[in-house]
């Protein structure tokens, strides 16, 4: 049995009954299932029974590559849910209903009527998905590890431009230059290269702006691998480093590492939102860390769990959170250290190697 067939096998115990179907929508879920990216397709899942349908521009793909589900060409995709549907003797259709629009539900709930098909409304089907997703498996972890190689190499080489002189957006794009030319699909989202006042800015947009002698330069980056994300940053000062400058920094890091060292299994995401901010709020600089301390990373870049001041969620093993407070100092400066790592039964694994000490370029 490949991952995606005991993926599916454990989504099963939503249905309840033997007239029970789901139809799973969402393209990264629907890759996480069958293990074909891009299919535009959907999942139909029986308790006897698995569909993956898609259309004529991916079903040879789809059948030469997809292990997990029988592959069904659709012409038209409600007629042909609705045919399977009656095959199966199925009365409920669970939707993700997290990802089904408005417009989409009510399309549901037209057509399947006449099939006398009831379309369950509530979010037992995108809990439960969400649930798996939470923890990774062994080929999901590498592909991670893989995507955090992949950046940290680009990282090391940029380092090399990151100068007075040097605009913002060049930074950015050689990243992803070099992200794509080690094995990248893409960037994990739009790249953070941002220097000087703008480190202020957690979510800046690269410009124009030049990289100037005692500016801090902050770059928050990841690249995609097989469908799945890396997400890392690092500030440096460049050629110069005021007292401030490093004070701030020091704060950052304190929070940064202490937070990062209770990450294990057993312990509330809310706690570990809680180290950083108590170490950065006593410094005298809570006002100026508004965001979440971490966030999920998979087939997503932001997923559950979230590391924050409502962040509910147990850690358990295999997990893959990251950790990153900040400070940000309105027409000044910004500082943000981030770690993505793997939750371990009695501690962690860091998927980055580089340093987090204050580096000078």
């Amino acid at each position: 049995m490949n991952i995606q067939e005991k993926r599916i096998s454990a989504l099963r115990a939503v249905l309840k009954d033997s007239d029970q179907a789901a139809l799973i929508s969402n393209e990264t879920n629907v890759y996480y299932f069958s293990g074909i990216p891009n299919s535009e397709g959907k999942i139909l899942l029986f308790r006897d029974e698995v569909y993956l349908l898609v259309d004529f521009r991916y079903s040879e793909t789809a059948r030469n590559n997809c292990k997990s589900c029988v592959v069904f060409e659709f012409k038209n995709m409600l007629e042909d849910i609705g045919g399977l549907l009656k095959k199966h003797n199925a009365s409920t259709l669970y939707i993700e209903n997290e990802d089904v629009s408005f417009s989409s539900y009510n399309s549901y709930k037209d057509y399947f009527e006449k099939y006398n098909i009831k379309i369950n409304t509530d979010n037992v089907l995108s809990r439960s998905i969400a649930n798996l997703r939470l923890i990774k498996s062994e080929d999901e972890i590498e592909n991670i590890a893989e995507a955090q190689r992949i950046t940290e190499k680009a990282y090391t080489e940029v380092l090399n431009y990151v100068k007075p002189g040097v605009c913002e957006r060049k930074i950015a794009l050689e990243l992803e230059y070099l992200m794509k030319q080690y094995g990248a699909s893409h960037v994990s989202f739009d790249l953070i290269t941002i220097t000087g006042k703008k480190t202020s800015l957690p979510h800046g947009v690269p410009s124009d702006g030049i990289i100037a002698d005692g500016d801090f330069f902050t770059m928050d980056i990841g690249a995609l691998y097989n469908g799945y994300h890396s997400d890392m940053t690092r500030t440096v000062a460049v050629r110069s480093c005021s007292e401030y400058q490093r004070e701030i920094y020091n704060i950052v890091y304190k929070a940064q590492t202490t937070a990062l060292n209770a990450v294990k299994a057993g312990v509330k995401a809310f706690d570990i939102d809680k180290i950083a901010r108590d170490i950065i709020k006593e410094a005298g600089y809570g006002e100026q860390f508004g965001h979440s301390t971490g966030h999920g990373v998979g087939l997503y870049i932001h997923e559950e769990p979230y590391v924050s001041t409502r962040g509910e969620a147990i850690l358990s093993e295999n997990m893959v959170i990251t950790v990153e407070p900040g400070i940000y100092l309105e027409g000044k400066f910004g500082v943000r250290i981030e770690d993505m790592v793997l939750v371990k039964e009695n501690g962690f694994y860091n998927f980055a190697s580089l340093p987090k000490e204050l580096i000078i370029v």
